[in-house]
């Protein structure tokens, strides 16, 4: 069986979201809704226009957006006739979904492939008045919201569905639409929701009863426990109050009596009210949290239903448990321990009450709340990390019942490493190794069997049999003199060693936010602006260094890779990264320049993608404008045709086979571009001065701020030498030089110190 057309039947969120990945993976989709009073096809273009969201995209080119053709269930019925797969996205309700059905048997080809994604209708339901020969096509394909960014894809067969129809469906959606697939058994929630939504339910429902504030929940619950740090309160607001409300419900529907979600699913009153008063969430821009008038963040108080300003709080026990782990946050015996406590202790015991009902082993329920929750470990890596003894104790301790397959762990864990492999418990004691599908391998799951060649708090590098691997683990992995290090000895393991080339890759949410400011801070602080220009001085002279070697480089990012962290992937000889990937180069929002060769790859780049090397004047515009504006491209296509990656450079649409693409790209090197950076004739004084002008008449008219201004006459001085005169020659080095000096008298304004300072404190950067 292959797929090479498909259509999505139902235009909603979810519905435009499946059809907009099938575009991202390269096929011709149809989008279909009912059809609409005065336009026909009104429903399918409002889906459409949101993938169009600029603030979560769910398309990666506008090329993908061609692939959407859209119709309606009346009269563009007949293109369905030779789908592949037809997926099903429409209301949760089962007549609907049965008369669809039959429509859809009598027009599909007689191979076609029918799924749903609903999560709250069992199979046997679904196709029980249908012919055997649907039944043995038919599937469940549950996606999780928002599809382009969301990894998980849960796969339920039916009691009849035919296993090639299963093996298509996982290699397709795996493969090509960069799903990483869990079967699930047709169990009431399957996995993703039955434990994350359980989980945030018992942190609502905690919060409440122990009398926490959204802040100081969200605090908790959120990077120390290692899940997102929009935390209950934000996601709550994220989904939606209203639908988050109904997914509760469902599963309380749905499951069975006994079932200990029923005991954290009751209605909260205040929320009720909330409801009603249409403060449902961030869709109305008020929920928990809202955005007053003059843009200040404010947070709902619980008890009085008025919002207040929403002080970012930074609580000594959260910022150490993120430091230590979630086992430091546990043993606090204050409000705060016992609410995470209470969270975990239920969440985690819920999770292995599920084995076996679910399957027989841990891996799948891990896979689901890190694909499709984002959390850094699942349920049982957590236990892992608490300690098993210690959990069961704690358990035992407040007269919680022990699951049998908790209990069966006592004196070990869930996950062991023998014999070089990672090996998860099965029930009944027994051990399996973990396999993965050829081409994939996670990082983190790799790293448990190997050790790191040198490793300090925020970086470690890795030898992956010759080929020498670089992660950083800071949190937000951001960068400092000790990320440097570790990078520089890196090369000098791969140069003096005569390996086969360097990595730079993890497998956390982002790939690195930038250079760390709190470092940056100090400097300022201390005034030691000698100290910061040496600190500049390094980072320059090792990515420069990792761009002249002579073996191989690959940079394989994930998620965001901006400010310094950009630099470093700016200088690799060549980048595969995901292709959710985010890239730029943003240090502009908080009134500096990129002080580690960002300035000068820009206009290189510039300059090669406009072949302007003997009149570099229109490159200096567009790097000028990059630079000021700070802009990010939201996939590796928008980054190409912004200057931020080369021809050389691709991507990969399964983040799960980012890491084999990369260590092939070291063995077979063809692919690899050399950093040739010649002299460049300046433009000079000219220039720079219109550039300057440009940056007042912008502020004059109230498109920029007085600081903008300072920051981006800095950016101009370095693109287009400044104050010298016309067809002057700089060199790479006297670009690197002059980043240094743009970045130290920026620094040393106030305008830019306030900036840092309000980005630390409050999260974001205050416009001045």
């Amino acid at each position: 069986m292959k797929i090479n057309k498909v259509a999505v039947i139902g235009a909603g969120t979810m519905g435009a979201g499946i059809a907009g990945q099938v575009a991202n993976a390269g096929l011709e989709v149809w989008l279909l809704d009912l059809p609409g009073e005065d336009n026909p096809n009104e429903i399918a273009e409002r889906g459409l226009e949101r993938l169009r969201n600029p603030d979560a995209p769910g398309l990666i080119s506008s090329d993908a957006e061609s692939r959407i053709h859209l119709g309606n269930t009346r009269d563009d019925f007949d293109q369905l006739a030779d789908c592949d797969w037809v997926a099903e996205a429409v209301v949760e309700r089962l007549d609907i979904k049965k008369a669809l059905y039959r429509r859809l048997d009598d027009i599909c080809h007689d191979a076609a492939i029918i799924t749903s994604n609903t999560s709250t209708i069992p199979i046997r339901l679904l196709v029980e008045d249908m012919p055997a020969d649907f039944c043995q096509r038919f599937a469940i394909t549950h996606f999780f919201n928002p599809v382009r960014f969301m990894r998980l894809l849960e796969l339920v067969r039916g009691e009849h569905t035919d296993p090639e129809v299963m093996d298509t469906l996982a290699q397709f959606c795996e493969q090509q639409l960069g799903k990483g697939v869990v079967a699930c058994l047709d169990t009431p929630g399957f996995l993703g929701n039955r434990v994350g939504v359980y989980t945030i339910q018992c942190a609502l429902h905690a919060a409440f009863d122990l009398g926490l504030t959204p802040l100081e929940a969200d605090a908790l619950f959120g990077r120390p426990m290692g899940i997102p740090k929009t935390g209950v309160f934000g996601l709550y607001d994220l989904i939606g109050i209203d639908l988050m409300s109904d997914v509760v419900q469902s599963l309380v529907n749905i499951l069975p009596e006994n079932d200990a979600f029923h005991a954290e699913a009751a209605s909260i009153e205040r929320m009720i009210r909330m409801i009603e008063n249409g403060q449902t969430g961030n869709k109305q821009s008020q929920g928990f949290y809202r955005n007053s008038p003059d843009g200040e963040r404010q947070v709902l108080d619980l008890n009085e239903g008025s919002y207040a300003p929403a002080t970012r709080l930074n609580l000594a026990l959260a910022l150490k448990a993120e430091q230590q782990g979630v086992k430091y946050l546990l043993e606090d015996d204050g409000l705060y321990g016992h609410y995470a406590w209470r969270i975990l202790s239920r969440s985690l015991s819920y999770a292995a009450a599920l084995i076996p009902e679910v399957g027989d082993g841990p891996v799948a329920i891990d896979d689901a709340m890190k694909l499709g929750y984002n959390w850094i470990k699942g349920p049982f890596e957590l236990i892992d990390e608490i300690g098993v003894d210690y959990f069961i104790q704690r358990l035992e301790a407040d007269q919680m019942p022990v699951p049998v397959f908790l209990a069966e762990a006592a004196g070990s864990s869930f996950y062991r490493v023998e014999a070089g492999a990672l090996q998860s418990r099965l029930i009944s004691n027994r051990w399996q190794s973990i396999k993965r599908a050829p081409g994939i391998i996670r990082f983190n799951e790799k790293r448990q069997t190997i050790k790191p060649g040198n490793s300090c708090a925020v970086a470690s590098w890795y030898d992956l049999d010759g080929i020498v691997l670089v992660e950083f683990h800071s949190k937000a992995n951001a960068l400092d003199a000790d990320s440097m290090a570790i990078l520089d000895d890196a090369i000098d393991q791969v140069e003096s060693h005569q390996l086969r080339g360097l990595i730079l890759h993890n497998d956390a949410q982002h790939f690195s936010c930038g250079v760390n400011l709190h470092a940056v801070r100090e400097f300022f602080r201390d005034e030691d602006m000698d100290g910061l220009d040496a600190f500049l001085s390094h980072f320059q002279s090792v990515v420069q260094r990792m761009a002249k070697v002579q073996f191989p480089v690959v940079a394989a990012p994930v998620g965001l890779s901006i400010g310094g962290g950009f630099e470093v992937v700016l200088h690799a000889k060549q980048v595969i990264c995901h292709a959710n990937s985010t890239m730029g180069l943003v240090e502009s929002l908080v009134g500096v320049v990129p002080g580690g060769g960002g300035c000068k790859e820009t206009l290189y780049r510039w300059i090669d993608l406009l072949d302007c090397a003997g009149d570099i004047t229109p490159a200096c515009w567009k790097a000028f404008m990059n630079l000021g504006y700070g802009k990010t491209a939201t996939s590796p296509i928008i980054a190409k045709k912004q200057a931020m990656l080369r021809p050389n450079d691709h991507f990969i649409i399964n983040r799960d086979r980012l890491l084999s693409a990369a260590i092939n790209a070291i063995e077979n090197p063809s692919g690899q571009l050399a950093f040739d950076r010649p002299d460049l004739v300046l433009p000079g004084r000219a220039v720079f001065e219109e550039m300057c002008e440009w940056l007042v008449e912008s502020r004059d008219k109230g498109l920029l701020m007085p600081h903008d201004v300072n920051v981006g006459t800095e950016m101009a001085r370095i693109v287009t030498g400044g104050d010298v005169d016309p067809g002057t020659i700089w060199s790479e080095q006297d670009f690197y030089d002059a980043e240094r000096r743009s970045f130290l008298t920026l620094i040393a304004t106030e305008a830019t110190r306030i900036r840092i300072d309000s980005m630390l404190d409050s999260g974001s950067p205050i416009r001045n």
